[in-house]
């Protein structure tokens, strides 16, 4: 028998997780937010991993009281995502999968492009992905990882953050607003590398992020949390002290 998955947060994108792990013969156990995390882990002390799917907002919150003996079972998944964020709890088996589908209510999942993972746990959520047909790629390395979670950032808050401005999808963000598009992920490439004290080739990101919009040119730009991406971004802006004055700007349309 395999053994169960922990899945932390049960919305949306937790359930199409479940699922997976369900048709590839896991029990699945969902730790609420009014349960106890302690408490669980008393019951399933070895599963086989624990997925973290909350908010982006809560997410800290769950790492710091995160159970002793969970923590070399830990898959993430949330975005804006850098490795200093499980990092910084000592968390240093952590897999890692940049999701690429998205889940809404009333509706099934839809791939975007292949999500990529890293970590112990690749394998596991690969097969319980590809049992419901959705795309996972393994990556090899760290270096990896670091690319394409800080791919998905600019796409993000660029998709994000442009939506507030000129709205619409990302094909026609593409089509008929690309030096804005380019010059906001610019800046967004810029405080990522700040934050991760590494460099990025420019051309490669844009690349992906392109490769993504065309994976669903009908996506739409801007979502609830477009205003909070963009007032996030401006905050680590001026934490490492650099101009941003594209973003700058567009905050200020907002205020008026």
């Amino acid at each position: 028998m395999k053994k169960a998955v922990i899945i932390i947060g049960m919305g949306e994108m937790a359930s199409v997780f479940a699922r997976g792990f369900l048709r590839n013969g896991h029990a699945v156990f969902p730790v609420l937010h009014d349960m106890n995390m302690l408490q669980c882990a008393e019951t399933y002390p070895e599963p086989e991993l624990v997925l973290v799917s909350v908010a982006e907002n809560d997410l800290q919150a769950v790492l710091k009281q995160l159970p002793a003996v969970w923590k070399e079972h830990l898959v993430l998944l949330q975005n804006e995502l850098l490795p200093n964020d499980w990092l910084q709890h000592g968390l240093v088996k952590t897999s890692v999968i940049s999701v690429w589908f998205e889940k809404k209510k009333g509706q099934d999942a839809k791939v975007i492009i292949p999500s990529p993972i890293y970590g112990e746990k690749s394998k596991v959520v690969f097969d319980a992905l590809a049992s419901i047909n959705i795309a996972v790629t393994c990556l090899k390395t760290e270096d990896d990882l670091l690319f394409e979670l800080v791919v998905k950032n600019v796409y993000i808050i660029t998709t994000n953050v442009a939506g507030l401005k000129v709205g619409g999808t990302v094909g026609e963000l593409w089509q008929k607003h690309q030096k804005l598009a380019q010059d906001i992920a610019t800046e967004v490439l810029q405080i990522q590398q700040l934050m991760t004290q590494k460099t990025f080739d420019k051309t490669a990101v844009i690349n992906a992020v392109v490769n993504a919009f065309n994976g669903d040119l009908n996506h739409k730009c801007m979502g609830r949390s477009a205003p909070a991406r963009l007032q996030r971004a401006l905050d680590q802006a001026q934490q490492y002290r650099i101009d941003v004055p594209v973003l700058t700007a567009i905050k200020a349309i907002q205020n008026n």
